[in-house]
């Protein structure tokens, strides 16, 4: 696939994506044309805030029924026509409870819990020492958008602190309707009806694959696990994402896919400036229920590699930031497994950045690049064919 005349072109050409930010915010689709604004102080009274966003996850096996009914609850997770709506979270009742005793057992096999506040709250400490080697004083917040802390508590607390500027990350690369439209969508219903938060300055950076120190950060990881093989030039490349309904895409106008794809390419294309000429392809997991994902699936193409003598192979969680179930369990053992059964002898995964260095380093630089386009009482409609940095 050849790269995009503008790699800052978040959203890629022909997708309509409304974002209406009826409350105080300006955004950023972070990138190279985002960086002209880039040398930017606080005024001495001023105080910033940074907001990451995340999913959550359930920290204990009673937590698991309850999180799975506030993800299906969740009307940009489950997308039902406008005149059954009403079902919705009779809906996600349903679904949650026939869930819940499989998802305990996943959860159950990493420990009893998820590890995402605790891995999130390292990357928020991480993120603020990063920021004050910039000599950028920030208090950095945590929101997640199905289990605690919500993003109604992060933004609560925000306001108590005070916060004058508040610059908004979701911890998701690449933009989906689900993941950070989602939480954008919450965030900017609190914002609506409250006179201090109308007021706040807000920049939100809706996806950041594109940053070079993002791909760099994920080549070094993908060149340190190569090199672990005994013929790292035979290793086939398995980047693995989380899928999204079909749906979302072609009927919603969700660039996802259009991201994804992109993000891939730039990443092999670093790594092939650095004398990496491994074959590579990409895959989608984490299909839930009856309706067509996004294809193919990760499961199919590990045993159609198998079945064709790949025997070496590197997984590479590509849409996670963070290790979570769908790497610990999902990856490191239901489909090494399944890969390990079709034929492959030799497999690797690649770890999920975390609070490496130089990927915190490269968060921080968003968060600065991003601080000249917080803007409040302002309504804005972010489309294609509009500015890549409003």
């Amino acid at each position: 696939m050849g790269a995009p005349s503008s790699l800052t072109a978040g959203l890629l050409p022909k997708r309509n994506l409304n974002l209406q930010a009826n409350s105080a915010v300006g955004v950023c689709i972070s990138g190279r044309n985002c960086e002209e604004k880039s040398h930017h102080t606080l005024a001495a009274d001023e105080k910033l805030g940074v907001l990451l966003l995340n999913t959550g996850g359930p920290e204990t096996l009673n937590d698991v029924q309850p999180f799975l009914y506030n993800l299906f609850s969740d009307p940009d997770v489950i997308r039902l026509p406008r005149l059954f709506q009403f079902l919705q979270r009779p809906l996600a009742k349903l679904v949650s409870v026939f869930l819940a005793p499989r998802t305990k057992e996943r959860y159950a096999a990493i420990g009893g819990g998820s590890p995402l506040r605790r891995l999130t709250d390292e990357q928020a400490d991480a993120l603020r020492m990063a920021l004050e080697g910039k000599n950028l004083q920030a208090d950095v917040y945590v929101g997640m958008r199905y289990w605690y802390p919500f993003v109604e508590e992060a933004v609560e607390q925000i306001k108590r602190d005070g916060i004058t500027k508040l610059v908004v990350l979701p911890l998701f690369p690449q933009f989906s309707i689900s993941t950070t439209g989602s939480s954008i969508r919450v965030f900017r219903q609190i914002f609506e009806g409250d006179a201090y938060l109308s007021r706040l300055p807000v920049s939100v950076i809706l996806s950041w694959y594109q940053r070079q120190g993002y791909i760099r950060s994920m080549a070094d990881l993908i060149e340190i696990e190569l090199a672990k093989f005994a013929k790292p030039e035979e290793v086939m490349i398995f980047f693995s994402a989380h899928g999204v309904p079909i749906s979302y895409v072609e009927d919603a106008g969700d660039p996802y896919k259009d991201q994804m794809e992109e993000c891939v390419y730039l990443i092999m294309q670093e790594l092939k400036a650095r004398g990496n000429g491994n074959d590579h392809t990409l895959a989608y997991q984490s299909r839930v229920g009856p309706l067509q994902w996004l294809k193919p699936y990760t499961a199919e193409v590990l045993v159609e590699l198998g079945r064709n003598g790949v025997k070496s192979l590197l997984a590479v969680p590509i849409s996670f930031v963070s290790e979570h179930i769908e790497t610990l369990e999902e990856i490191d053992m239901g489909y090494k497994d399944l890969a390990l059964g079709s034929g492959i002898e030799n497999w690797r995964r690649v770890p999920a950045l975390g609070c490496t260095p130089s990927f915190i380093g490269d968060l921080a630089d968003a968060v600065v690049e991003a601080l000249p386009y917080a803007k409040a009482q302002q309504t804005l409609r972010v489309t294609t064919e509009e500015s890549d940095c409003p």
